[in-house]
């Protein structure tokens, strides 16, 4: 079953040079997870700032600036992985390197059919 671990984080929190360390982790991290068969796909994610919301109601498009929720912590990147259970995913959520100042919210993902590259 493949799960998201969504990963959030006060923005700020990380100086430049904690930042670059925790791209080099979490690289190493995916690199591990590859060789063992359960990476899908990692990213990290632009500051909020430059995120856009769209909400349609009755027909229309509402388009706004920055992410839906105020909240101090962010969505700041994703791993996705294939899991054989929510224990492993939690164990893999664990070790990115942000969970230790920040959140890693972990969900199953739902696998609908029909969809591309399945």
């Amino acid at each position: 079953m493949k799960y998201m671990l969504l990963i959030y984080l006060e923005e700020g929190a990380l100086n430049e040079a904690e930042r670059q360390a925790c791209y080099a982790e979490s690289t190493q991290l995916a690199h591990e997870l590859y060789e063992k068969g359960v990476y899908v796909a990692a990213n990290p994610l632009q500051p909020a700032a430059s995120a856009t919301s769209v909400r349609v109601r009755d027909g229309k498009r509402f388009v706004t600036d920055g992410p839906f929720a105020e909240t101090r912590e962010q969505l700041g990147g994703y791993f996705l992985i294939e899991a054989s259970d929510l224990d492993e995913a939690l164990d893999v959520a664990a070790r990115i390197p942000v969970a230790r100042k920040g959140t890693v919210e972990v969900r199953p993902v739902v696998e609908l059919p029909g969809l591309p590259g399945r």
